[in-house]
């Protein structure tokens, strides 16, 4: 029996986020990985299925977290409310992984498969979100229409979050993004939503 190893999953991930920076992911093994965390092979392969699900093994409970917000939302929440509950509880989720997000989201950029691999939980987000739309009652196209637009919504904040010179909530970045799409939406202007997003990264801004 093998013996336990206490945050062995947080181990290997931050071993190999340091080998993905120090040798670059494509020449970095399992084996230098286990190695680097203190742990064997047999106990990445517990956690893992290869490298490449280190960056990506979060997916799933952000689902989970998101379409739980969803069917928590008010019975009397618009689609786009039901769905911005969902983003917020990703933020939450997020935001105190800033560094890490940026760092794994450049690696994504890099690598072709990794980018694959990213558009592929994308759709699944977006797939689940409007499963969950239609379980509230929302009819297509509706549902699916708004479930991509949230995850658009969230693409362009979370560019904008790991982007911006000074750290910033990631919660007030889908905020103004979501104005911005209503305000596009209603075919207004959305010059005060993107005012706001450049306003000084200091003014803490007010909840909602």
């Amino acid at each position: 029996m093998g013996r336990w190893e206490p945050n062995a999953r947080g181990r290997l991930e931050a071993a190999a986020m340091s080998l993905f920076q120090e040798r670059g992911y494509d020449r970095t093994t399992v084996e230098e990985i286990a190695a680097r965390a203190g742990l064997t092979e047999r106990t990445f392969f517990r956690y893992f299925t290869d490298k490449r699900e280190v960056l990506f093994w979060g997916s799933e409970h952000l689902r989970k977290l998101m379409l739980s917000a969803i069917e928590d939302a008010p019975e009397a929440a618009a689609p786009l409310d039901a769905i911005a509950a969902a983003l917020d509880a990703a933020a939450s989720m997020l935001q105190q992984r800033r560094e890490h997000a940026r760092e794994r989201q450049e690696l994504i950029a890099a690598h072709a498969e990794l980018r694959e691999r990213e558009l592929i939980k994308l759709a699944t987000l977006a797939a689940s979100c409007a499963e969950a739309l239609r379980g509230r009652g929302i009819t297509e196209p509706a549902a699916s229409l708004t479930a991509e637009a949230g995850i658009a919504v969230f693409k362009v904040a979370f560019t904008r979050w790991i982007e911006a010179p000074e750290a910033q909530e990631l919660s007030r970045h889908i905020r103004v993004a979501l104005e911005e799409l209503r305000a596009i939406t209603a075919g207004t202007d959305a010059a005060p939503a993107a005012r706001a997003r450049k306003a000084s990264p200091k003014a803490k801004s007010p909840r909602p």
